[in-house]
Parts: C-alpha cells; sequence; structure tokens
C-alpha cells in the first residue's frame, strides 16, 4: 500500500489494470490516465475509500457499472474517451462533487447528472450538446459549468433560473443572442467568446465578461437586422489537450 494513498499509472500504455491495485484497500487517489483502457475489473470494488479516480485519455465507449460502486468519489475523470451516455447507476455517487466529461460523443447531458445533488463543478465541453435538460436547476450546489466547444444554437434557458451559479462557460458554440444574465445574484464570470452573436451578455456589477463587446471594447449600435459573421480570426480553437490540475475538496 503506497504510504501517500495515491496509484498513478498515467502514460503507461495499459490496456487493462493490473489486479493487485485493488488489493489496495485505503487508496484514496486513483489516476489511470492516457492508457488504452476499455473496461475495468469487477474487483475495483473494493477500493471504497476512493476519492478521486481518473480515467481521462482511454478508450471507454462506456462507464463501466463498477466505478459506480465507488460511493466515496469526490472528483471522478471521464474526458476524452468515446462515451455516448453515462448510465443510470452513475445516481449512486452522491459524493461527487467534480464531474469531467469533456472531449466525449455525448449529443445530450444525461439526466442522470441532474441527480448528483453535491455537485459542484460540470465539465462538459467539446461535445456535441444542443441543449441542457431542465432538471439541471435541481443542483443546487453546482457552481462552476464550462460548455465551450458544443452546438449550443441558444444560451441554456435553464442556467437562468441557477442564481448560485458563479461561472458559465459557452465559448466556441452556436449562439445567436444573449438574453440578460444581471439577475443571477453569484456570478463572476462569463466566457462568451467564438460566438456569432449579436449582442453581448448584460451582467450585474463586477461581474466579468470574456468576449465580444466586453469591458475592452464597446458593443455595436443594435440594429434589428444585424447579424455578425464569424471571421477567421473568431474561429474555434482546438480543445487543450491536458487538464489542469485539480485539488481534491474534502469530502
Amino acid at each position: 500500500m503506497p504510504v501517500d494513498k495515491m496509484v498513478d499509472l498515467s502514460g503507461r500504455q495499459l490496456r487493462r489494470l493490473p489486479l493487485h491495485i485493488c488489493s489496495f484497500r485505503e487508496l484514496v487517489k486513483l489516476y489511470l490516465s492516457d492508457n488504452n483502457l476499455n473496461h475495468l475489473p469487477p474487483e475495483l470494488e473494493q477500493l471504497q475509500n476512493l476519492q478521486i479516480l481518473a480515467l481521462d485519455f482511454n478508450n471507454f465507449k462506456a462507464l463501466p457499472l463498477v466505478v459506480c460502486t465507488l460511493k466515496q468519489l469526490c472528483i471522478l475523470y471521464l474526458g476524452n474517451n468515446k462515451l455516448c451516455n453515462l448510465p443510470f447507476e452513475l445516481r449512486l455517487l452522491q459524493n461527487l462533487k467534480t464531474l469531467w466529461i469533456e472531449s466525449n460523443c455525448l449529443q445530450y447531458l444525461p439526466e442522470v447528472v441532474c441527480e448528483l445533488s453535491l455537485l459542484k463543478t460540470l465539465h462538459a465541453g467539446s461535445n456535441a450538446l444542443r441543449a441542457l435538460p431542465s432538471q439541471l436547476r435541481c443542483l443546487q450546489e453546482l457552481r462552476t459549468i464550462w460548455l465551450s466547444g458544443n452546438l449550443l444554437s441558444e444560451f441554456p434557458p435553464v442556467l437562468l433560473h441557477m442564481p448560485f451559479l458563479e461561472v458559465i462557460d459557452v465559448d466556441r458554440n452556436a449562439i445567436r443572442y444573449f438574453p440578460s444574465l444581471a439577475h443571477l445574484p453569484s456570478l463572476k464570470l462569463v466566457i462568451y467568446d467564438h460566438n456569432p452573436c449579436r449582442n453581448a451578455p448584460k451582467v450585474a456589477k463586477g461581474v466579468r465578461r470574456v468576449g465580444r463587446w466586453s469591458e475592452e471594447s464597446p458593443e455595436p449600435r443594435k440594429r434589428s437586422w444585424a447579424l455578425v459573421d464569424i471571421t477567421p480570426e473568431d474561429m474555434p480553437l482546438p480543445p487543450p489537450t491536458n487538464k489542469p490540475e485539480l485539488e481534491a475538496e474534502p469530502c
């Protein structure tokens, strides 16, 4: 058993998880990023103290159900896989606070995410999302939502009913009009760059905006027929290849 209760097997070109890892029952952090994994052994269920599990940059087409038995998980990295959905059993992870599902094949946000009542941070960028479920408003602990690089043609209406949100990122979508966000009392940052928008979102005093006609440049005079076309320099940027480091929040 590692003294620091952490095992990092990232970048080892693994096709299967070494079974002896599952005997480290006090393990708290397990990093399996950047391998060739597409399944996990049922013995993983023995790691009931696990709080951080990194499965990003692998070949998962479906989330192994054994992950949903790890009920102490606080942070789960699933980015850069081939996931088209998430299992209903994910709702069992009621201690989950951070979920990364960016750069997958999601055409809609699985409604099971809306049942993760303690979720604070949701990274769902670089998928094919066109809308968000109305049930998302039930996540009253959610503070940060990252939706960059999707197919949103309008600002998700459900976000207008989430006054507890602090950061909203809708960069690199297809949003042409932004409603006012001035009524969201907790909002600190809104990122809306690289959208073919006709206006900048109105925000309360002190809220930082990143995008066209933000604090650095004035918004143009409004004309009902005017549309702003995307220029080459405004084209979406490729998604980052590496995720930033996150510290685990205490459960």
